[in-house]
């Protein structure tokens, strides 16, 4: 992306999505075949079997590198999958460093399936360099940091884990699903991997699963090449198809997006029910000004808590734009309680350890307008 001379508007709707050379179709045809002829012993047009290469995936995997700025994208069936191939090359004896209050998908794979190969795993607090640093062993070889991070929106400083980590011979791999690369870009920070759920905002309409890799060395592309043939988990075309068609709105969504949460943060936080509002764009966020040094924008996600889970299950229950389900990042507003949801895989030993209590209320905001948004919260929480 920094060597573009577009702008990111123009690149999110161009970035991969040159008109098809046969046709001259100006959106990105679905090739649904798993197979393709071959053009002689050993040769190919470019493809021979769609694990190992697609075109529709060829042109998603472009357009994601573009984004982030990296050298190879790599588009999996969903966030996990794509979680999984990060840490698939890791090695019996390997140490992992992880954000200790990432989301609890993450932590059910690495606790209950990756931990199983051998492989030292270590939640620490990556908002604190100095756990961070303390941390280090020799053989550490990835730190994994969300900023924000699910559901509580602590964030990390990329640029400082990232000179630690590299200092130790280690790399950094950072969640950016929350923001996107409309509003961080993880690799100009210093981070070498970046990770998606392109489920989420990518996408940004609900109607499709799926992950992403983007790598900044040549031999993240090899290593990521790998896995999708030896392992398979690879995004099908037409899921490629729609994660192409939503960056193309990308940026604007995001701006809606973040308008709105920005409006339905300042209502929340004067609002006597409400208590522990976990937004960045708000100046009290004890780490606003981190936001403000390695964001472009705060985003629309947040979180907060009522008195119980009692009282949650009845703000639940009273809202009516506001959906009550899982995900995030779609162009409808929804709400969900995080005990029960995104952290239900996780004991309660380990939930309030992260600092998630059964009052906490996780929203994703979107696009509708924002002062319905916000009376439909007012009248939810007159049931609290």
């Amino acid at each position: 992306m920094s060597n573009s001379p577009y702008k990111y508007d123009t690149l999110a709707v161009h970035a991969g999505q040159y008109p098809d050379p046969q046709t001259g179709a100006v959106n990105v045809p679905v090739y649904l075949s798993s197979t393709f002829q071959l053009t002689g012993i050993g040769t190919d047009r470019g493809w021979d079997y769609s694990r190992a290469g697609n075109p529709t995936r060829d042109r998603l995997e472009e357009a994601l590198a573009i984004l982030e700025g990296g050298t190879s994208g790599h588009a999996f069936t969903s966030g996990m999958a794509a979680i999984s191939a990060l840490v698939a090359m890791l090695r019996a004896g390997d140490h992992l460093i992880c954000s200790h209050n990432v989301y609890a998908g993450t932590v059910r794979l690495f606790d209950q399936i990756i931990s199983g190969y051998g492989i030292e795993i270590e939640y620490v607090d990556t908002s604190n360099l100095a756990a961070v640093e303390a941390a280090m062993r020799p053989n550490t070889k990835l730190v994994h940091i969300e900023t924000p991070s699910n559901p509580l929106m602590v964030l990390t400083d990329i640029a400082g884990v990232a000179r630690i980590a590299h200092a130790h011979g280690a790399e950094v791999s950072v969640d950016n699903t929350f923001l996107s690369p409309v509003l961080q870009n993880p690799i100009a920070l210093g981070a070498d991997i970046v990770m998606h759920s392109t489920t989420k905002y990518l996408n940004g309409h609900s109607d499709g699963l799926g992950g992403a890799l983007i790598g900044s060395k040549p031999e993240h592309k090899e290593r990521f090449l790998l896995v999708q043939k030896a392992v398979g988990g690879v995004m099908s075309p037409f899921e490629c198809f729609l994660v192409l068609r939503g960056i193309r709105t990308l940026p604007l969504r995001v701006r809606q997006h973040e308008e709105n949460g920005r409006a339905v943060a300042e209502f929340l936080s004067t609002h006597p029910k409400v208590s522990k509002l976990a937004y960045p764009g708000l100046k009290t966020h004890p780490q606003y000004d981190l936001a403000v040094k390695q964001q472009k924008g705060f985003g629309s996600m947040m979180s907060f808590e009522v008195a119980s889970r009692e009282a949650a299950g009845r703000f639940l229950a009273a809202i009516k734009i506001f959906l009550s389900a899982e995900s995030l990042g779609g162009v409808e507003s929804l709400a969900s309680h995080s005990a029960t949801t995104t952290h239900a895989s996780v004991t309660a030993e380990q939930r309030t350890s992260m600092g998630i209590t059964e009052g906490r209320v996780r929203l994703s905001i979107g696009i509708e307008d924002k002062e319905d948004l916000i009376a439909d919260l007012e009248q939810a929480l007159q049931a609290v």
